[in-house]
């Protein structure tokens, strides 16, 4: 779906502080098929641990949300990047990941790592690469 809006409608906002939890969960219920049904108190876990934390906001309304965890020099790893259905196609997924990487926590990290399902061709045009070598998980059980 492409959207109308323009972009200058759009509002990005940095900070954990700054999500309206609600809102958050309720864009992850329906835009993101991986990160449904997480708890409020979840979510504000997450958040807290995270930075950058940014937002994009249309009208008052929570339309997009990434997050990232860094060390700071050696890795970085990019979390829950999400716009509204409606918004998709406008770049505003790019926009959001380009401000991830540039942030003072990111952008300097020899390495920035990322899980996704289906988005694979998105991050490629992001200068994402596949890496096959150190891909390993530990699962809470």
């Amino acid at each position: 779906m492409v959207s109308t809006f323009t972009p200058t409608e759009v509002l990005f906002v940095e900070g954990a502080e700054k999500v309206d939890l609600v809102q958050l969960k309720a864009l992850f219920d329906r835009a993101a098929f991986w990160a449904q049904g997480r708890s409020l108190e979840d979510l504000a876990t997450a958040l807290s641990n995270s930075e950058p934390v940014i937002t994009l906001w249309h009208g008052g309304k929570l339309i997009g949300h990434g997050r990232a965890t860094s060390d700071g020099v050696y890795r970085a790893t990019i979390w829950d990047v999400v716009i509204a259905p409606e918004f998709r196609g406008g770049g505003l997924g790019r926009k959001l990941v380009e401000k991830i990487l540039a942030h003072p926590k990111v952008y300097r990290v020899e390495r920035v790592y990322l899980m996704t399902t289906y988005q694979q061709e998105f991050y490629l045009r992001l200068g994402f690469q596949y890496n096959q070598t150190t891909t390993m998980v530990r699962c809470q059980t």
